[in-house]
């Protein structure tokens, strides 16, 4: 990184150690990747203030920084801080302090319990499933804590032994000029203890592949794309640590007559052209069972009608969405010559009752503009 260390920090260049602990405390909260999953820029943010703390905090190096500056730093052998574990490793008393666990991971990298790993799993579900609910029973294969060893990994009676090349830290210090320089140990990778006697069926992991029936249990009004955490369903911990959860994301299919949109039902309705100049009550299905609607004399297509609490249940609270109805007249066709003759002169006692006025009425003002627009042009010569 070439940037200069106190302006990323928003420090002076005289700030105590406290003034820069602090700094780096409120730039670690903000920027750390737990809290920004998936955000490029704050992860580059979070590393660049990580790098300046590190060399700030250190004596040795902020004396040559104050001198030298990055070259320096490059000549002595500082190279940054490596990966986020590092991190962790060195600065376990911050991120405890920021976000509870108190050191944990540096904890974990010594010998202590080792959470299991978190899961995922998609299941598909109908559309009628999904407005209802249900209760599905799915078959999970996964490493789960080995019950012979209970997680430890070592041998029934044998217990893991301190690493002697770290003596238990999880890292080896190497000296490089002034500096002294640590790095994960490559004996025991971290774990601060060795495993001399493997236990026979996990082979010394800790873990054995296991199968699972897993019962989930889909609330009703749940949409596509949700999410549910099971605690504890995840892979299994080492070291008497806890197992990871399981998440769950739901998949809806759609359905070939209801349409959803939130907790609102979409349908359309097909109605005759009799019914709907003549009104009429008709029954319809909804996602709750068969219910009668009544559409009035002279309705449209493309008219909504709504039939309250007919839609999908609230997810979060009591009660249901609406269910809006969008009629679509329909038009006859293939009409006997009986039927055209009734339909030609239903048309012609239309035309005498002035039923007609407002269509002819549309196409008059429709010309007119036509008209005038094309006369305008002619008369501009375009």
């Amino acid at each position: 990184m070439s940037k200069d260390y106190y302006e990323v920090l928003g420090v002076a260049k005289g700030a105590s150690g406290e003034e820069i602990k602090k700094a780096y405390r409120k730039l670690a909260m903000k920027y750390h990747p737990d809290r920004n999953p998936d955000d490029k820029d704050a992860e580059a943010a979070f590393k660049e203030c990580t790098e300046s703390y590190e060399v700030l905090s250190d004596e040795k190096k902020r004396q040559i920084y104050d001198t030298y500056g990055h070259e320096g730093l490059k000549n002595s052998g500082y190279s940054g801080p490596g990966n986020f574990d590092d991190v962790f490793s060195s600065f376990g008393d911050i991120f405890g302090d920021l976000f509870g666990f108190g050191g944990g991971r540096t904890r974990s990298r010594r010998g202590g319990p080792v959470p299991g790993n978190d899961l995922r799993y998609d299941v598909t579900i109908s559309f009628m499933d999904a407005v209802h609910g249900v209760s599905k029973e799915v078959e999970l294969n996964r490493r789960d804590t080995c019950w012979t060893c209970e997680g430890s990994g070592c041998r029934p009676g044998h217990s893991r032994q301190t690493c002697p090349s770290c003596n238990g830290r999880g890292q080896v210090i190497r000296s490089q000029g002034f500096f002294q320089v640590s790095s994960t140990c490559p004996q025991c990778q971290g774990e601060g203890d060795l495993i001399t006697d493997p236990c026979s069926d996990c082979g010394g992991s800790g873990l054995v592949q296991k199968s699972k029936h897993v019962a989930i249990k889909i609330p009703a009004g749940v949409d596509h794309g949700a999410k549910m955490r099971l605690r504890g369903e995840g892979e299994g911990g080492r070291k008497g640590g806890p197992s990871g959860d399981l998440y769950v994301v739901v998949h809806v299919e759609e359905h070939d007559f209801f349409k959803r949109e939130g907790d609102i039902i979409y349908v359309k309705l097909p109605v005759t052209m009799v019914s709907a100049a003549l009104g009429a009550t008709v029954e319809i299905p909804t996602v709750h069972g068969k219910r009668k609607i009544d559409i009035a004399p002279g309705s449209q297509s493309g008219e909504i009608l709504t039939l309250k609490n007919e839609g999908v249940p609230h997810l979060r609270g009591s009660g249901r969405g609406n269910m809006l109805v969008e009629l679509q007249v329909l038009t006859p066709t293939n009409l006997c010559d009986e039927q055209v003759k009734i339909l030609r002169e239903f048309d012609s006692l239309c035309e005498e009752h002035g039923q007609h006025e407002e269509r002819e009425g549309f196409f008059a003002r429709l010309f007119n503009d036509v008209m005038g627009r094309n006369g305008k042009e002619t008369k501009n010569g375009r």
